[in-house]
């Protein structure tokens, strides 16, 4: 017995022994191979988790000013290759994003097999390109966006409504929240026909404490990540946290696909409504359809929590920055509407200073500040490196929207500069790429982009907006809160007032 127990008092040692060996002989073989990228030197073990810190996107930025546009680190057992260069992103998401278009997955996204039914995360192959396919003609056609525009516009009324309301009382309100509530109810109005929170109501609380929670658990640093051999351990209780947020939403999706399905067994298969969830079920219902229940719920998991906290989050990162001279926006606006028109989505070709103001936000406050991570499955060479299969790959777009190199004053918030050139952010400029590019882009980029526009509009056009208890503008806290999506740290309060 007392044997038995010295060996078991032995394991952590040796497992400790083993690990500090290996890691030591892997850096040795990595710093000995000359065509690997560039990058600090990794401690035993850990590696260089703890270059990381708790703004990634920032502490890489400046790691990739000593190291260079391409490089490497060690995050425990993890190697990861960080890009920070349009040119260099190029390669990586266009020229030869076929080899680069598979996901490394986060252990908290393998939750309930959202990795194997999300379009987001799953492997590019057959199953991949058939949900991309229904994404690009039953979502996010120009033909189904224009159908249910009359339906996004109403909840622009609502809004200002909202608005209005607060104004008359002299009361604050959070961009954040509102423009989450009238994204949340525009996305759901296009894909079920129906609101789903209102302004005053704790249901809009309860869907953004999922959402966020999605992403903050998905962007959170998590030793399974950097440790895989803790995997069934689920150390930190993250992938246990993100079952029951995805559980959660699942369950609701679920429903209304049920119900749906109810309602048109009644009808005798009538359509019920002309609206995403329609479309999505007569994908379903097709003779030999590759298409599941299990994805269409999944499917709208990804839209639901990457457009409405991506979406709703840049407007208010454009809400704040605007605060400091939103005289410009709102001086286009007034030479274009007259007193009481309605704004509208079509509008946005006649307004090129605030389509450089969402260009500009989103150079300075990308939604998803290193994109989704990718990898290769086979070894590759890249700009002269040596890239490994199954390693890794982050694109750090906050580093390139802040690189003094391509942008002048990159600290400032100036949308001018985007008046006096053709960049833009749908693909196919590689300095400014906040939904991606190449076959892997954000497929919801369409509404995302007509939402904002209608939103921030409609809030600069009829209302002047001050800070809370005298607070200048000049003097805001800027900072971020990091997850997979950017947020401000600090929630923007103002109070509206009638111009």
């Amino acid at each position: 017995m007392p044997v038995k127990m010295d060996y078991l008092s032995l394991l952590p040692l040796i497992t400790l022994v083993w690990l500090t060996i290996h890691v030591v002989i892997s850096s040795f073989k990595l710093l000995k191979s000359s065509k690997y990228p560039p990058g600090p030197c990794p401690l035993p073990i850990i590696g260089n988790i703890l270059e990381f810190g708790n703004q990634p996107h920032q502490a890489l930025a400046k790691l990739s000013k000593i190291y260079g546009p391409i490089m490497s680190l060690k995050l425990g057992n993890t190697t990861t290759i960080v890009i920070s260069s349009p040119q260099v992103a190029k390669e990586v998401l266009y020229k030869i994003d076929q080899i680069f278009a598979y996901r490394t997955v986060p252990d908290t996204l393998r939750a309930l097999d959202h990795h194997i039914l999300s379009m987001v995360w799953m492997p590019p192959l057959a199953q991949w390109r058939t949900l991309r396919r229904a994404c690009a003609t039953k979502v996010f056609s120009p033909q189904q966006l224009d159908s249910a525009q009359v339906l996004r516009q109403r909840k622009m009324h609502e809004l200002m409504d909202y608005v209005k309301e607060r104004c008359k009382k002299g009361e604050a309100l959070d961009i954040g929240e509102a423009a989450f509530t009238t994204v949340l109810n525009s996305i759901s109005n296009t894909f079920f026909s129906m609101d789903l929170a209102h302004y005053t109501s704790d249901k809009s609380q309860e869907f953004m404490h999922i959402i966020w929670g999605i992403m903050e658990e998905a962007g959170r640093p998590n030793v399974v990540d950097f440790f895989p051999i803790f995997c069934h351990l689920d150390p930190q209780g993250a992938r246990r946290r993100m079952s029951g947020y995805f559980g959660k939403l699942i369950a609701f999706f679920d429903g209304l696909v049920e119900e749906r399905l109810r309602v048109r067994r009644v009808e005798n298969e009538s359509k019920a409504c002309n609206d995403v969830l329609d479309s999505m079920l007569e994908l379903l219902l097709e003779d030999d359809s590759k298409v599941t229940r299990p994805h269409i719920s999944h499917l709208f998991v990804d839209l639901f929590v990457a457009g409405i906290d991506t979406t709703s989050s840049s407007i208010e990162w454009a809400m704040t920055e605007l605060l400091r001279n939103p005289e410009k926006v709102r001086k286009e606006l007034q030479q274009v509407f007259t007193k009481n028109e309605q704004l509208k989505e079509s509008h946005i070709s006649k307004l090129p200073y605030l389509q450089a103001v969402i260009k500009e936000t989103f150079r300075l406050h990308p939604p998803v500040p290193m994109l989704v991570p990718r990898k290769s499955k086979v070894d590759v060479e890249l700009c002269g490196f040596m890239i490994p299969k199954n390693v890794q790959i982050l694109v750090n777009i906050w580093a390139m929207g802040r690189d003094s190199s391509i942008w002048e004053n990159p600290n400032q918030f100036t949308p001018e500069r985007f008046l006096e050139n053709d960049i833009d952010f749908k693909g196919q400029d590689f300095e400014l790429i906040p939904f991606g590019a190449g076959r892997r882009i954000c497929p919801g980029l369409p509404l995302a982009s007509r939402t904002m526009y209608v939103v921030l509009a409609s809030l600069l056009y009829n209302y002047d907006w001050k800070l809370m208890d005298g607070q200048k503008p000049e003097d805001m806290d800027m900072s971020e809160k990091y997850g997979i999506t950017l947020h401000k740290a600090q929630p923007l309060r103002v109070i509206p007032i009638q111009p």
